[in-house]
């Protein structure tokens, strides 16, 4: 039994190996697009939509009241990011029901891919908002000791996402695998339904994390503004 779907090669050539973490990969965001472009296609503003229409305005909507919630502040700017991330894993996961497909986020590159790009994101949102200079210095707060430790701390967080995330699908998808090879009748589908349901909240729980990541690193720009507010306040 493949632990990961790295492990499953469906062609070699040197040095160049397509496996089906990169198979279903592709076929999740090509599933993603194809579906985005369907569902947008007939975009009406008519008070009688489409359930696929409803269905996307719900999705988005709750998604930016999470980022609302968590950052405090406008959604606008994050939502393609976060949103990107919970869409791909939430369909990487609930495909799941499809009988030989294999989750991506089974396999620590995919996860650890994800965490990297949450890791890269943190400093650019930090620094378009408060400028290179004052994002660098927040790393020095409240002295300049917790450097290394502000540095530790950015680098731990991230791979606590990728092994988080990478544990949780594989372990789901091999505790499935080995329940239908045991039982193969109607306790591995409750099972592969748990699993749905657990695939869900992963994508959930990584993309809140990102959010909170990404919304620390903006919230000593916050302090000053407020800052800088109180003071214009006093000052008349």
């Amino acid at each position: 039994m493949e632990i990961t779907p790295d492990q499953i090669v469906y062609w070699r050539w040197a040095p160049v190996v397509v496996n089906a973490t990169l198979v279903f990969t592709w076929a999740t965001i090509a599933f993603l697009v194809f579906g985005c472009w369907l569902v947008t296609r007939k975009v009406s503003a008519d008070v009688v939509r489409s359930r696929w229409q409803n269905l996307l305005e719900t999705t988005v909507a709750n998604i930016r009241d999470q980022i609302r919630e968590i950052s405090q502040d406008e959604p606008r700017r994050y939502l393609p990011f976060v949103g990107t991330l919970f869409l791909f894993l939430a369909v990487s996961n609930t495909l799941t029901i499809i009988p030989g497909y294999q989750p991506p986020a089974a396999s620590l590159s995919t996860t650890a891919a994800l965490a990297a790009c949450v890791f890269v994101a943190v400093p650019a949102y930090g620094i378009a908002r408060q400028g290179v200079v004052d994002y660098l210095k927040s790393y020095t707060r409240p002295s300049v000791i917790m450097l290394p430790f502000n540095i530790i701390g950015e680098l731990s967080r991230t791979l606590a996402l990728a092994v988080r995330l990478f544990g949780n699908i594989m372990s789901g998808t091999l505790i499935v695998g080995i329940l239908i090879s045991l039982v193969p009748l109607f306790f591995p589908i409750a099972m592969r339904a748990f699993g749905l349901l657990i695939g869900l909240i992963q994508a959930y729980i990584f993309a809140v994390l990102a959010m909170v990541y990404i919304a620390s690193g903006a919230r000593s720009d916050r302090k000053k503004q407020a800052t800088n507010e109180a003071r214009s306040t006093g000052d008349r």
